[in-house]
């Protein structure tokens, strides 16, 4: 694994005065808040403050509701129980549990070793652990909402080219059909890991390279187990499966970047041996492939997740390993968070831009956000290292977990996000909107139109 610092912009961040702005520039358009990225963060967030009395604009590259839009992929996301509370105090877990796939139990397992537990939903006393969700059921149910919240912009195909800081607000330069002029009191980046915004604002970034990618496919197995999902540990790398109903599992398979290419370039029935293999038998023949897509693995921290009246969230802020499937829940954790932060901002008639208290918001998640990244990445470091030694100590971890009750539920309660202090939307309550109403009573959607490029 190496280390590497992102370079800085070449440019300076430092407000331009308006006086230089071309006799062209179109009028301003003034919103409260912009959210920059449209994906399922960013989108999340903007479903989490419609309960507000606040003019939002939501930023997106890709037409929302498009086959090419990152909420609409095949790929799956990995919901916890804490994230379905979260979708819940949104308002839009009924539209996406029908097609969830609820987690029982975890398996997990050393190949070649003895050690091995079990979390089970039973032992913790909730329906699940969490879901196996299709990213576009999240991205659907998302975009259907925000299209019916009349005080919300979606604004794609679009991209933000500039930022530019002012006394009251901030100044954004947008891309679109034709060029836009935004004016806002706070901008959101949720624009991935490769945030534009964060490095416009000069935000300094730590990354990790893993030297691995993942190979992520669907695929069907003989002896399937109903609602149980599998993180196996090997020597080829760690596989996880995850159940999407009746035969078929998520697989992904971490795997040293230099041996990528050889396992794309496998024939579908190799593929699937070598998959099954990495099983033992336990689930049978692997019989069936989807496409397969790869992507190489890194561990991304910004520095600083705040500077002026940009916050950074997603992506953008922390990008985990896969290895627990914590990345989007902890990016939910943390926009829950701020969305009762800017809801008591609103509340008491502040400024959505106050530095105190959005600097109160960034150290209460910091130490969700910390033990979340130490413990993936020290999976990823423990469960990938060939050293003999190191497989005795893992696999007698194993063991322990599985004989003594309260460390497997302490795993449990951190895989699920409910550790720690917990926010309303965490609590499945909806944020306060003053009226002490829930959000889906104080904002049910209306009548839902298409989704794209829209200005309230």
């Amino acid at each position: 694994m190496t280390m590497k610092r992102k370079s800085k912009a070449k440019h300076s961040s430092k407000p331009r005065s308006r006086r230089h702005a071309q006799v062209d520039d179109p009028p301003a358009l003034d919103f409260d808040i912009l959210i920059a990225g449209g994906g399922m963060v960013g989108a999340s967030l903007a479903a989490a403050l419609a309960p507000l009395a606040l003019k939002i604009a939501v930023v997106e590259a890709v037409r929302f509701g498009s086959c090419g839009q990152p909420s609409y992929d095949d790929r799956i996301t990995a919901v916890s129980w804490g994230s379905r509370r979260i979708f819940e105090g949104i308002g839009l877990w009924p539209q996406i549990a029908p097609q969830a796939t609820a987690i029982h139990c975890i398996h997990i397992s050393d190949r070649g070793h003895m050690g091995m537990t079990r979390l089970h939903a039973a032992e913790l006393g909730v329906e699940a652990l969490g879901y196996v969700v299709p990213n576009r059921v999240i991205g659907s149910a998302l975009s259907e909402f925000l299209a019916g919240q009349k005080h919300i912009a979606l604004l794609a195909p679009a991209k933000i080219e500039a930022v530019q800081m002012q006394s009251h607000g901030i100044c954004s330069t947008l891309e679109c059909e034709t060029k836009k002029i935004i004016t806002s009191r706070l901008l959101v980046a949720a624009d991935g890991a490769n945030s534009k915004i964060r490095e416009q604002l000069d935000i300094d970034t730590r990354v990790w390279d893993y030297g691995q990618s993942a190979v992520i496919c669907n695929v069907s197995v003989e002896r399937p187990q109903e609602h149980t999902a599998f993180e196996r540990f090997t020597s080829d790398g760690p596989l996880a499966l995850l159940p999407m109903g009746e035969d078929r599992y998520a697989l992904v398979w971490t795997v040293d970047s230099a041996r990528l290419g050889g396992i794309l370039a496998m024939g579908d029935m190799e593929f699937l041996q070598a998959a099954a293999n990495g099983f033992n038998g336990r689930l049978g023949r692997f019989t069936k492939a989807g496409k397969r897509q790869a992507y190489p693995l890194s561990l991304v921290r910004a520095r600083s997740q705040m500077k002026d009246r940009v916050v950074v969230v997603g992506n953008a802020a922390h990008s985990l390993h896969p290895i627990a499937g914590q990345g989007f829940n902890l990016s939910l954790r943390d926009i829950a968070a701020l969305a009762d932060t800017l809801a008591e901002i609103t509340a008491a008639g502040g400024e959505l831009g106050d530095a105190h208290r959005l600097g109160a918001y960034i150290q209460m998640r910091r130490r969700d956000q910390t033990g979340t990244t130490l413990f993936t990445d020290m999976l990823t470091r423990v469960f990938t290292n060939p050293l003999a030694l190191v497989g005795c100590a893992r696999n007698l971890g194993l063991l322990g977990l599985e004989l003594f009750p309260p460390a497997r539920h302490r795993l449990a309660r951190l895989n699920m996000g409910i550790n720690g202090r917990q926010p309303r939307l965490a609590r499945g309550l909806g944020i306060n909107d003053g009226t002490g109403r829930t959000a889906w009573e104080a904002h049910a959607p209306s009548a839902i139109s298409d989704t794209g490029h829209r200005l309230a």
